[in-house]
This record gives C-alpha cells, sequence and structure tokens, in this order.
C-alpha cells in the first residue's frame, strides 16, 4: 500500500510499505478522504513534540473510511461498516477524561501525531482507540469528503457551547481559513443575527460571504474597530472568536467587544509569541468574559456529526481541492498557499 511519511520539516514521502494487520483488540480502515488541517501544516513546518527526530510519522488526522478487518475481541464493528475517527484518544482514568474532555487529556495519544494516521492506504486504529469511543460511525447519507471534514467543525462546535452564542448576538469572526468558516457556519446554525468575518484576503472573503456571513472586512485596508462599530451600531460584537495565530488579533478582538461580551481566543499562537499584551481594563470595564477553546471532546464530535447527518448545515463547500497520496506534497502546497479552503485526500 503506498502512505505518505513525515520524516522532518518539509519532507514528506510516499513510500510502498505493508498493509497492516489488526491484532485482536484492532481495526484496520480503508481510507477513503483525510482532509490537510492547520496542524498538519504546522507540523510540516515546524514538527511536532510527540514526533521525535529520526522518526517518521503518516500526518492526517480528519479521517473517515471503511472497515476491512476486525480484530477477534472486536465487538460493536464488521467489516463494511462506514466510520470516522476523533483524533484525540484520552488514556481514559484522568480528571479530564472521566469528565467526557478527552481532547484535554494530559497524555492523550492522537492519529496523525503519535499514531499514523490518514494520509495512507490503509489505517490501523489501536485496542486503546476503539475502546474509548475513538470509532464513530457515519450515517448514511454524509459522503466520505464530508465525513472527514467532521472534526474540524467539531472544534468550532466545541467553542460555540463555550461561548454559548444565541439568538441576537453579533459574532465577529477574526480568520477566514477553513476552521473560520466552520465558526460562520455554526453562529448561523446558533441564532446569530449579525455575522462579521474579518481577514486580509479579498478571495477567502468572498468565500465566507458564500457561507453566509453577512458583512466581511478586509483588515489590512480598512480599520477593523471602525468597520466593526459601523456593523454593530456602535455597540461592539456580542461575541469575537479570533480564529487565526496573530497576537495582535487577540489584542483588538478586546477592543472590538461589547460590553458583556465573549471572547474565544480560538487559533493558538507560534512558538516564542505566546506572551501577548492585552489591556485588562476593557476586561474590567466592560466586564468582558474571555476563554479558550481547544479541540473537540468525542461527545462533541458525535453531536456534531449527528448536525451534519440531519441536514441542519453542509460541509461540502469547504472542500476547494482534491489530491490522491501521490500528490500529498502538491495537496500541502496548495494548503499553505491559502488559495482555496480545505485539501483532501481521497483514494486514489
Amino acid at each position: 500500500m503506498k502512505a505518505a511519511y513525515f520524516y522532518d520539516t518539509g519532507d514528506i514521502r510516499v513510500e510502498e510499505t505493508s498493509v497492516p494487520q489488526a491484532a485482536p483488540d484492532e481495526l484496520v480502515i480503508k481510507m477513503k478522504a483525510s482532509a490537510i488541517c492547520g496542524t498538519d501544516l504546522r507540523i510540516f513546518k515546524f514538527g511536532h513534540f510527540k514526533i521525535p527526530a529520526g522518526e517518521r510519522r503518516v500526518l492526517g488526522h480528519e479521517i473517515a473510511g471503511e472497515v476491512v478487518q476486525v480484530g477477534t475481541q472486536v465487538e460493536n464493528f464488521k467489516v463494511g461498516m462506514r466510520v470516522a475517527l476523533p483524533p484525540n484518544v484520552g488514556c481514559g482514568s484522568c480528571a479530564m477524561c472521566r469528565k467526557g474532555f478527552t481532547q484535554l487529556c494530559p497524555t492523550y495519544e492522537a492519529f496523525g501525531i503519535s499514531y499514523d494516521g490518514g494520509f495512507q492506504e490503509y489505517i490501523r486504529v489501536p485496542g486503546n482507540a476503539v475502546r474509548r469511543g475513538n470509532v464513530v460511525p457515519v450515517p448514511e447519507g454524509i459522503s466520505w469528503e464530508e465525513a472527514a471534514m467532521v472534526e474540524p467543525f467539531s472544534c468550532a462546535y466545541h467553542s460555540y457551547k463555550a461561548l454559548n452564542i444565541r439568538p441576537g448576538d453579533s459574532v465577529v469572526v477574526i480568520g477566514a481559513g477553513p476552521i473560520g468558516a466552520c465558526h460562520v457556519l455554526m453562529s448561523r446554525l446558533a441564532g446569530a443575527s449579525r455575522v462579521i468575518v474579518a481577514d486580509v484576503q479579498d478571495s477567502r472573503l468572498a468565500g465566507m460571504k458564500a457561507l453566509g456571513a453577512d458583512a466581511v472586512i478586509n483588515s489590512a485596508t480598512t480599520d477593523l474597530r471602525t468597520a466593526v462599530m459601523a456593523e454593530t451600531g456602535g455597540e461592539g460584537a456580542s461575541v469575537v472568536i479570533t480564529a487565526c495565530s496573530v497576537p495582535e488579533v487577540q489584542a483588538v478582538a478586546m477592543e472590538i467587544a461589547a460590553t458583556h461580551g465573549r471572547i474565544n481566543l480560538f487559533g493558538g499562537m507560534p512558538k516564542g509569541k505566546e506572551i501577548v499584551p492585552l489591556n485588562t481594563n476593557l476586561i474590567h470595564y466592560k466586564e468582558l468574559t474571555v476563554l479558550g477553546t481547544t479541540g473537540s471532546s468525542i461527545n462533541d464530535y458525535c453531536e456534531s456529526m449527528a448536525l451534519v447527518a440531519a441536514g441542519r448545515l453542509s460541509l461540502l463547500p469547504l472542500a476547494t481541492a482534491r489530491f490522491t497520496i501521490d500528490e500529498i506534497n502538491d495537496a500541502f502546497r496548495y494548503a499553505l498557499s491559502g488559495e482555496g479552503m480545505k485539501a483532501l485526500v481521497v483514494e486514489g
């Protein structure tokens, strides 16, 4: 079979390797679609602490596929089932796992990081991932591509729950990439009265309008503070989501939030830029709620899959380019270029 191995920063190679065999407590799935995520791009550029120097890894954690092998000890799964893989596998016994926040497990494992991920023809699903709920059936009617993109949407869904977005809210999403698009879809579904997206790239902003944004702002050519105040009748935004990794954006979020506004510092900062100066008087005098969310739990993932299955939203518009495993380096170049939204690796 073919697998795309990450060896070092900027170095991914497609190689022939043996098809994995399921141990008694494992599954093997045939990859049908696996999307490239911002985390994959960061690993490609900077590496990851869970991938030691000298060790190769198949990246890709937004995965959907068909079960082709079932270990003798595995119940509730059979050959031919359509499944998707929530990526973060918790230990099952720590405080966060017991509370259901598997993505916050301090010793988590993850597909595409500590386990080989989706950019290969066949994927071995370790026994602990099977036991801890990291194999989720894909309902009929959801395409492979849409099933793969449930994972990034579930991260926006987790954010929505923390922010308690509700009808009447005005929402500003800063960052018009794929995850910003997921925040737009979720905010519309939650009943936000006005969804505003800011970015520095006109082509991506045009895509946000197509997904339902009420207004878009090119913050490279327009003052973001002035524009948001104009769009919100001088009040500022009820909710601000920083869906990008730009330190200055976090500071601006405090300025454009309304009194009693809620802010999610969604995008993590690059190493060396984690310390961001903030005007804490704005938090104090406007009584702002400032929070962060990261990833999603298995429960978030399953609820997100149910929303898609019910037809409450479509993720297919996010898929703007498709590549085979042999074209993996072209796929990464496309994703890094910012030309479109999601690049998907699909079976050849």
